[in-house]
Order: structure tokens, then C-alpha cells, then sequence
């Protein structure tokens, strides 16, 4: 999870792992844009709206515009240094 500055992980095994630390300077960059709280809120109520639409924990999050973003890039380690600012906007466009 990331928590800006912060990447918290559920062991210290996964401090290796190249794509879930991909995955969450994705986020990073995703919360910097957003000047940070604003990404907290807006993430949150798309995971609340997105919990009414599906009534399922899920696909609620996987449906998040920020999720779809750092799931479609994480294997690629080089993403960050040619990705678009608000790059995640286009995912709220595409259906699951």
C-alpha cells in the first residue's frame, strides 16, 4: 500500500518484488498530481460508488480509474519516466 511517502508492505520479502513497487510509485505519482489528500477522497468515493454499482469489494476496486492505471503498468519498469500527468483520467473512460 501506498501512503505517500510511505510503501507499506506485508513483509520485508516484498521490498523485491519490481513490480508491486512499480505498481505503487504508480500510485505515487498518481497522489503527487492530486496534491495528495485530494487522491484519498477521490479514491474513496470511487471505491464507495464503484461498491454501490458492482455490491462486490472486488470488482469495486479493481474498477477504480487509479487501480486500473497501476495494474496496466506495473510489469512495465519503465512507465513512470514516459507516463502523461492524470494518465489514470482515460482509465475512468474504460469499461471493466
Amino acid at each position: 500500500m501506498a501512503i505517500y511517502p510511505f510503501i507499506l508492505l506485508k513483509s520485508k520479502a516484498l521490498k523485491v518484488d519490481k513490480v508491486l513497487i512499480n505498481h505503487e510509485r504508480i500510485h505515487f505519482r498518481q497522489q503527487l498530481e492530486l496534491l495528495i489528500l485530494p487522491f484519498y477522497l477521490l479514491y474513496l468515493l470511487m471505491y464507495l460508488v464503484n461498491l454501490m454499482r458492482y455490491k462486490n469489494h472486488y470488482l469495486a476496486y479493481f474498477n477504480i480509474p487509479f487501480e486500473k492505471e497501476a495494474y496496466a503498468f506495473d510489469e512495465d519498469l519503465s512507465y513512470l519516466v514516459h507516463r502523461k500527468a492524470f494518465a489514470w483520467v482515460s482509465f475512468s473512460r474504460k469499461k471493466p
